[in-house]
């Protein structure tokens, strides 16, 4: 397994990936139809316009393809005065999962973080999503908990932070 900073070319496989791990991840959670309706196209746009801003990264199997990503950077929402640097996306294909390739996806982006001289961080997963006890795994500890609206649907958020991101990695 490779994990390197994502080039533009790379913008269909993550899209692939975004939308897959979607599928699998939020099923039960997030109304199917909605899932069902995720464009590869649409993400591989979303993914052409984010890779040049930088602090993406890929994870590649021997075979050169792409079964994770991540991305991050300053916290977003401007809710969490102490919190200043966001994870906002880490996703590995089903089959992938319980590797270890979330921790090395994440590592990368904590070190661009303390590279902008930030050494907090935080991110948002949905409540009933299974992946928020690797958050919890890694040191995450839970801030807040909002409300959130996907597809007509109601769902808790957790807000995970980290106080001390070169202390906790």
């Amino acid at each position: 397994m490779k994990i390197r900073a994502a080039k533009l070319s790379d913008a269909s496989g993550i899209a692939k990936v975004h939308v897959d791990s979607w599928r699998t991840t939020y099923r039960n959670i997030i109304p199917d139809e909605f899932l069902n309706n995720l464009s590869y196209q649409r993400r591989e746009e979303l993914w052409s316009s984010n890779i040049p801003k930088g602090n993406v990264f890929v994870a590649e199997n021997n075979e050169g393809k792409i079964v994770g990503f991540s991305s991050g950077g300053k916290e977003r929402s401007g809710k969490y005065k102490e919190y200043q640097g966001e994870l906002s996306s880490i996703y590995i294909l089903k089959e992938f999962q319980g590797q270890g390739i979330g921790k090395s996806l994440a590592k990368p982006v904590i070190k661009e973080l303390e590279k902008l001289g930030i050494n907090t961080m935080l991110v948002f997963v949905l409540e009933d999503n299974n992946s928020r006890l690797f958050y919890e795994a890694m040191g995450g500890k839970i801030i807040d908990k909002i409300e959130v609206e996907i597809a007509g649907k109601k769902l808790n958020e957790l807000v995970y932070g980290w106080d001390n991101i070169s202390n906790d990695q």
